[in-house]
């Protein structure tokens, strides 16, 4: 837009001539090339390699929210190394399927703008979870039932 408004500029003004309005245009024009570019890279999100490395379940007391009445809950947790060496987890409540699928030394790689998980080796496996939904399926499926993505095997 910048290289089309400068050309006009000075195809139709008395104060610059067009070699000239082009030139400043290309000039600005690259200026934003430039900032989109440096701009886009930042945002970008980088998937992770990494390993489970350990599993806990902890029973606490929850509040229900009734009358300040608690009841017990089973906290599920899944610990990542990633590569970096910085530990992720992950964490369910009074359900254990996630917890089940992971064992420690599984190599996993997350996928950043999914926000899952996926197992590299799933031999042996009779589940998987849909990255884009986190459906359960049963390990022979190859498409979502869910929201049609491929599954990853």
């Amino acid at each position: 837009m910048a290289i089309f408004g400068f050309f006009l500029y000075g195809a139709l003004s008395d104060k610059m001539d067009n070699p000239e309005a082009l030139q400043i245009g290309l000039g600005i024009g690259l200026v934003f090339v430039v900032i989109g570019f440096f701009s886009g890279r930042s945002k970008q999100k980088r998937n992770w390699d990494g390993a489970v490395v350990n599993k806990k379940i902890n029973i606490i007391m929850k509040d229900i929210g009734y009358q300040g009445s608690k009841a017990e809950c089973m906290v599920c947790t899944v610990y990542i190394k990633s590569e970096t060496g910085k530990v992720h987890e992950i964490r369910t409540e009074n359900d254990d399927t996630v917890f089940n699928y992971y064992k420690i030394g599984d190599k996993v790689r997350r996928h950043e703008r999914l926000k899952s998980y996926e197992k590299f080796d799933k031999t042996g496996d009779t589940i998987i979870f849909c990255n884009a939904c986190a459906f359960l399926h049963d390990i022979g499926e190859n498409v979502c039932r869910n929201c049609g993505c491929p599954l990853l095997k």
